[in-house]
C-alpha cells in the first residue's frame, strides 16, 4: 500500500520508521498469533518480526504508547513500533488472523468416526472463539469460516451417492471444496438445522429459516433453504456480509456519466424505477445504493421485500410473509395508506403487482423495483406479456437499469497477450480501443484459487424512457425494437460496457462474452 504524504509528516515528526506491504513481513505471512485477535483489533497494534530479541510492531497512532507499553508487558520483550495507515494495518490484521489455507480440507481429512452425536447451541456465537470436541460441529465451524474469508456468497451442501460435496460460489461461479465422509450427512445437516431453528424431524418438505454468527466482531447472516432429494435433503446457506456491502451509487462501479443519469431519475418525485438481471447480479444493492442516496428526515420511505436482507436506518422495511398471506400486492397496498413518498418493492413478479406500483407513481409516489429480464428494454416487455397497457407504462416507467457482475481478473497471475481479430470482434472491440493493443486474462494461482479471476466490477445498461422509447412503446412493444430505439437514443449496452472493462485490462473477453450472453448487440 502506498504510503501517504500525512503518514511521511508524521514519521518524521515523531522519529518513527514507516512500514509497508504488511503482509510480507515475517509473523503476518506465518499468521503466527503473538497476541490475542480481540486486543489487536481493538488497540490496533500488529506484531511483525522479531529481530535481535526485539519485536516489531506496527501501530497506526504514534501518540498510543499505551498499547505498546501493554504489549511489551504481555509478551515480555523490548518492542519498536513502526508506523502505517490504519486501513493497511486493519488488512493485515484480518489477513494474520485468518484461518491458515487448507484447514477444512485437513479437518476433513483427518476425522475419524467416534460415534458422537452433536449437541445443539444456542447461535450467535463468535466462529473464531467457539472450541468444541464435536468433530461435526469443529468440521462445519470451519467450513463456514473458510467460506466467508474467501468471500463466498452461498455454500451448498449437496447430498450424492458417493457422499456429502460441499461447494462455495465465489464470485459468481460454484467451486468443489470439500467431501466429507457420507456417515457424517446427517450430522451435518442436523447441526445446520439445530443453528438455524428448522424442524429436524421433517425431511420431506422444504424449510427456510436464518443462522446468525459473528466472525471477530463482524457480523455474518446466513439465510437457510432446506430442499429433499434423492440422497437425502439438499442446503444453501447464503451468506450475508454486511462488511462487504457497499450502499452508495458514488462506490459501485457506476462510469460518471450513467451515474449522473440515474441520480436525476431517483430524484423524481413520482414514476417507476426499475433495476434488472439475473439472481445475483446487484439488483438489492443498487436499490439499497439508490435510497440510501435520497434518503433524508424529510422523506418516508417504505419497502416491501422478500426477504429484508439488510436493515437500513431510516426507513420501514417489512417483509412478506406468505404464511399468513403477507404478500407484495397485500403489502403494497397498505403501504400506501402510511403516506409514503418513495416505495421499493423487491420484485414485481405479477400483474396486481405491478398495477399497484403503477398506481402508485401515478398519484405522487416514486417507486424503485426490480425485474428479472436479460437487458433493459425487456423489462418493458415483460409488463406488457404480464398484462399492464403499454400507455400505462409510457406514462409511469422512467427509466430502467439492466446490471451484471463480471469477475476481475486476478492481479497475481494476470497476463498479457494479443488478442485475434475474431476475439475483438465477438465483443465489439477494435485494436485502437486496446492499451498497447493486448487484452488480458488469468492463469490461475493460489490466491485465486486457480480460478484466473479475484473479484467482481459492475457492468451497467440505463434505459431512459424518452419521447422515442414511448413513441415506440406505444407502436409494439417488442424488445429488439425498443433495443434498437435506445440505442440510437444513446444508450450504452452491457457488452459495451463489458467490453470497456476488458479494454482498460479489468476483465477479460471471454468473462464478458460469458456474462452477457444473451443480450448480444442489435
Amino acid at each position: 500500500m502506498t504510503i501517504n504524504a500525512e503518514l511521511e509528516n508524521l514519521s518524521q515528526r515523531f522519529g518513527i520508521p514507516l512500514a509497508s506491504h504488511l503482509e510480507d513481513y515475517p509473523l503476518v505471512k506465518a499468521k503466527i498469533h503473538k497476541v490475542p485477535y480481540s486486543f489487536a483489533k481493538h488497540r490496533l497494534v500488529l506484531p511483525l518480526d522479531e529481530i535481535g530479541g526485539r519485536l516489531l510492531v506496527a501501530i497506526s497512532n504514534p501518540l498510543d504508547l499505551q498499547s505498546l507499553e501493554e504489549v511489551r508487558i504481555l509478551l515480555e520483550m523490548p518492542v519498536e513500533e513502526y508506523l502505517t495507515s490504519k486501513a493497511a494495518l486493519e488488512e493485515a490484521i484480518e489477513r494474520c488472523y485468518h484461518q491458515k489455507d487448507h484447514v477444512a480440507s485437513d479437518l476433513i481429512a483427518s476425522l475419524h468416526l467416534d460415534g458422537k452425536k452433536s449437541d445443539a447451541e444456542e447461535d450467535g456465537y463468535d466462529l473464531l472463539e467457539q472450541k468444541s470436541d464435536s468433530p461435526v460441529i469443529r468440521m462445519l465451524n470451519v467450513m463456514l469460516i473458510e467460506a466467508i474469508q474467501q468471500g463466498a456468497s452461498d455454500i451448498h451442501f449437496e447430498p450424492m451417492e458417493h457422499g456429502l460435496d460441499v461447494r462455495y460460489r465465489i464470485d459468481g461461479v460454484l467451486q468443489m471444496r470439500h467431501a466429507p465422509p457420507k456417515e457424517y450427512q446427517l450430522q451435518l445437516i442436523t447441526r445446520i438445522k439445530v443453528m438455524s431453528r428448522l424442524d429436524i424431524a421433517e425431511h420431506r418438505l422444504p424449510q427456510d429459516g436464518r443462522i446468525k454468527l459473528s466472525l471477530g466482531g463482524r457480523q455474518i447472516d446466513f439465510r437457510v433453504s432446506t430442499v429433499p432429494v434423492v440422497y437425502g435433503e439438499r442446503l444453501v446457506l447464503r451468506v450475508l456480509d454486511k462488511s462487504n456491502v457497499l450502499l452508495g451509487l458514488n462506490k459501485i462501479g457506476m462510469r460518471i456519466s450513467l451515474l449522473e443519469s440515474f441520480k436525476k431519475l431517483i430524484k423524481r418525485s413520482e414514476g417507476i424505477v426499475l433495476v434488472t438481471g439475473p439472481t445475483g447480479s446487484g439488483k438489492t444493492t443498487t436499490l439499497y445504493s439508490a435510497i440510501s442516496e435520497i434518503n433524508s428526515s424529510e422523506m418516508n420511505i417504505m419497502t416491501i421485500e422478500d426477504p429484508v436482507e439488510y436493515k437500513l436506518q431510516g426507513m420501514a422495511q417489512i417483509g412478506v410473509n406468505p404464511k399468513i398471506h403477507l404478500d407484495f400486492a397485500t403489502g403494497l397496498r397498505h403501504i400506501l395508506r402510511q403516506d409514503p413518498d418513495v416505495i421499493m418493492i423487491g420484485e414485481i413478479r405479477d400483474k396486481e403487482t405491478a398495477e399497484i406500483a403503477i398506481q402508485a407513481s401515478l398519484t405522487g409516489h416514486l417507486v424503485l423495483s426490480t425485474l428479472h429480464t436479460n437487458d433493459a428494454p425487456s423489462a418493458l416487455t415483460r409488463l406488457v406479456d404480464m398484462g399492464i397497457e403499454p400507455y400505462l407504462l409510457s406514462s409511469s416507467v422512467l427509466g430502467v437499469l439492466a446490471q451484471r457482475l463480471v469477475r476481475l481478473v486476478c492481479p497475481h497471475c494476470r497476463f498479457s497477450y494479443e488478442p485475434l481479430d475474431g476475439e475483438l470482434r465477438e465483443i465489439g472491440l477494435t485494436r485502437e480501443h486496446l492499451k498497447d493493443g493486448t487484452l488480458v486474462r488469468g492463469a490461475g494461482c493460489p490466491q485465486c484459487y486457480d480460478s484466473g479471476y479475484k473479484g467482481r466490477h459492475a457492468i451497467y445498461e440505463l434505459m431512459n424512457v424518452s419521447g422515442a422509447i414511448k413513441r415506440q412503446l406505444l407502436k409494439s412493444a417488442d424488445a429488439l425494437e425498443l433495443s434498437r430505439t435506445a440505442i440510437d437514443e444513446g444508450m450504452q449496452t452491457l457488452r459495451q460496457a463489458g467490453a470497456y472493462l476488458a479494454a482498460q485490462g479489468l476483465t477479460s473477453s471471454a468473462e464478458v462474452v460469458r456474462v452477457t450472453r444473451g443480450c448480444e448487440e442489435i
